[in-house]
């Protein structure tokens, strides 16, 4: 048990690790457009600013701020939605506007419960320097050691859930009498703690998440009041009265399926019980041990009935805010995303319990029972998990060019990984069925036990005295030693006889038969794939679905398009300076077998300052000739002010060549990232610092 418990803390560890290590989470709405475009140039001040998003976001009364160049607020505050859309916000500005550049700061929340946040400029009359400091962009992003726990907070409660759900419908549906096990009370307690103080961590972290501020903020009541008021926060408010009524049900569990087994005759018994001929007093003792039985068969149905009911509603409180709850086809999709959370904790829990049983010699009933269970959790599993696949997708092409189906592909892996280990489990169920029962196992052992002590000279049987310490046959002093004198020899003899039967019995329990071992070992390789399973799950349920990368990609200002309002003209075309060029080279490599796979890009910007920049981009091959390439993107962001990345909008200026304007409102140490795609698959991004001012 200590090895086991040294082996999930391990694993618990890597999952914190890998889940908390990921950082801010990646928002699953997305901006679509703006209004002004991200670095424009408007003759006039507008009236307001205008954000389209891929869904509905809540809003909050900071979400959108405008800053001048001065870095003063000129929006009139309170953003909403026009027209009533969710998808949408809008804040006014105040009039008399003067000329120069501005930042508009934003923030929201999904309708999927997930924050998104991001900065863009646009200039009134002419580009002109900004002073707009780190301290009013910081909020654009959540604080790294938020993030970091929030993400944990949310790993651990998947986790829990498994445990919980799962090693209470081990015991319900497979081992009745586990649940008088100390091990198996401690892991359904373990599970029910751990889901309690996560999703309370995860509620009191929502608010500083959110809004990007610190870790002290965690404690605000404001914060808590606010997120109480969204779709997450009631989702978290049930989920801890659900686990009032879970405390409740693991009491009357383990009260009343651990109580002591009424003795019931069985046929054969060596009292007489066995079958007596008469065949009414055999149908009487039948009715007799059903009715013994009633009460225990009667909890084990109440129990299991209320634990699905809690089960299934817990799942909901992940459901109903996360991905399933918005997009298309959401009343299908909240029972498929229901059913997988619920497989996943069966077969996941389910797993860690018959580890704890095969120590404590759950019988070879219980271990088919789950192993039948376990296969049509994985049926489940894989039905559900190709429909949210199809859901989130929207096409082939997702899979290799959004993180989503990157992920996707991992986990299917994974999965595919863990279902041939369940396969040689399944083996070792088998060999174990046609093993002898274990109280025969464990006579063999202490018979093998004993025979090697002798062997190996432990036990030294000396000449007419026989292996019980008493005379041989034959031997002289055929009257026996005299009881009341103990011979020393004989003594030690009968000690190291009961220590090689302690030991043989005490290995029978601790190894159990091969078979036995070898299902343990293949049980504790799959629950550590699990695991894995699991820090992918958590790493997609935090990542936008492949159809809503695409519509942004596809979207005015998410590739390479041109930014509305534009047209064909390049504002900052005639005002180049001459002499103030920067010139960056970045080598680049798809890794395709394509022509233009691998080449330099080359990007030029004047007059290389804070402001609007006229830019240039070129395409060459190894052999320095222009290559054209189906996309190709740039952008620019400032890590010391968190600001960006600032999307440049490209426009075709011939083979291998594309221009546009950069807008770099601070100076500072920029970094420039070069994107290129040469072939649907192979696509690689390349990063240079610029340094400003």
């Amino acid at each position: 048990m200590r090895r086991l418990g040294a082996l999930l803390a391990v694993a618990g560890a890597v999952l914190v690790l890998l889940i908390g290590g990921a950082g801010t989470a990646s928002a699953h709405a997305a901006l679509v457009s703006t209004d002004p475009a991200a670095n424009t140039v408007l003759p006039a001040a507008p009236a307001a600013v205008t954000l389209t998003f891929s869904e509905g976001v809540s809003l909050s009364p900071d979400s959108v701020r405008v800053l001048g160049p001065d870095g003063a607020s000129v929006d009139s505050g309170a953003p909403g939605h026009v027209d009533g859309k969710a998808a949408t916000a809008r804040v006014g500005l105040k009039g008399g506007l003067a000329n120069g550049t501005y930042t508009v700061a934003w923030r929201a929340v999904s309708e999927d419960s997930h924050p998104i946040g991001g900065a863009f400029v646009f200039s009134i009359g002419a580009p002109s320097a900004t002073t707009v400091s780190a301290t009013a962009l910081q909020n654009a992003e959540a604080d790294s050691t938020v993030a970091f726990f929030y993400g944990t907070g949310r790993a651990v409660a998947y986790g829990a859930f498994a445990l919980l759900a799962g090693a209470a419908a081990f015991v319900l549906v497979c081992w009745p009498a586990g649940v008088a096990v100390r091990a198996v009370q401690r892991l359904l307690m373990t599970g029910w703690v751990a889901l309690l103080v996560s999703t309370v961590g995860v509620l009191l972290l929502r608010g500083p998440y959110e809004r990007g501020t610190g870790i002290g903020q965690a404690l605000d009541l404001s914060l808590v009041r606010a997120t109480l008021d969204e779709r997450i926060g009631t989702a978290l408010s049930v989920r801890l009265l659900l686990l009032a009524a879970a405390g409740v049900f693991l009491s009357l569990l383990v009260g009343q399926l651990g109580q002591a087994r009424p003795a019931v005759p069985t046929a054969g018994a060596a009292d007489g019980s066995g079958p007596t001929g008469d065949a009414e007093e055999d149908e009487l003792r039948r009715l007799e041990r059903k009715a013994a039985e009633r009460p225990l068969r009667d909890a084990r149905l109440g129990l299991g009935v209320a634990g699905l009911v809690l089960a299934v509603a817990l799942s909901a409180t992940w459901a109903g805010a996360d991905h399933a709850s918005v997009g298309e086809q959401v009343w299908l999709a909240l029972p498929s995303a229901m059913v997988h959370l619920l497989a996943m904790a069966l077969w996941l829990g389910g797993l860690v319990a018959l580890l704890i049983g095969l120590r404590a010699g759950v019988g070879t009933r219980a271990v088919e029972l789950f192993s039948r269970l376990a296969f049509w959790s994985v049926t489940a599993l894989v039905a559900t998990g190709l429909y949210q696949s199809w859901r989130g997708l929207g096409g082939w092409a997702a899979l290799v060019d959004t993180e989503y189906g990157r992920l996707l592909l991992v986990k299917t892996g994974v999965v595919v990984a863990m279902v041939g280990v369940a396969w040689f489990s399944r083996g070792w169920v088998a060999r174990l069925r046609a093993e002898p029962d274990a109280a025969e196992g464990t006579e063999a052992a202490e018979r093998d036990g004993v025979k090697a002590e002798v062997e190996a000279g432990r036990v030294e049987v000396r000449e007419g005295v026989g292996p019980r310490g008493g005379r041989a046959a034959g031997g002289t002093g055929g009257s026996g030693a005299d009881p009341g004198e103990e011979d020393p020899v004989r003594a030690a003899q009968l000690a190291l006889q009961r220590a090689a039967r302690a030991e043989a019995t005490e290995r029978q329990e601790r190894d159990g038969s091969p078979a036995r071992a070898g299902l343990r070992r293949s049980v504790l390789v799959e629950a550590v794939v699990a695991v894995a399973v699991l820090v992918v799950t958590t790493m997609l349920t935090n990542t936008p679905p492949g159809k809503v990368a695409e519509a942004v990609a596809a979207s005015p200002g998410g590739g390479s398009s041109a930014a509305p309002g534009t047209g064909d003209r390049n504002p900052v075309r005639d005002g180049t300076v001459p002499g103030r060029t920067v010139e960056l080279k970045l080598p680049y490599d798809t890794g395709g077998r394509t022509p233009n796979a691998k080449g330099t890009a080359t990007v030029t910007l004047n007059p290389a300052g804070v402001g609007l920049n006229a830019t240039t981009l070129t395409l060459t091959d190894t052999a320095g000739q222009p290559v054209e390439v189906p996309e190709v993107q740039l952008a620019v962001t400032l890590p010391d002010r968190d600001l960006g990345p600032l999307p440049v909008a490209l426009q075709s200026g011939g083979p291998g060549k594309w221009t546009g304007q950069a807008q770099l409102p601070l100076a500072g140490n920029w970094v420039v990232s070069v994107t290129v795609r040469s072939s649907d698959i192979d696509q690689v991004t390349e990063v240079k610092p610029l340094k400003i001012g």
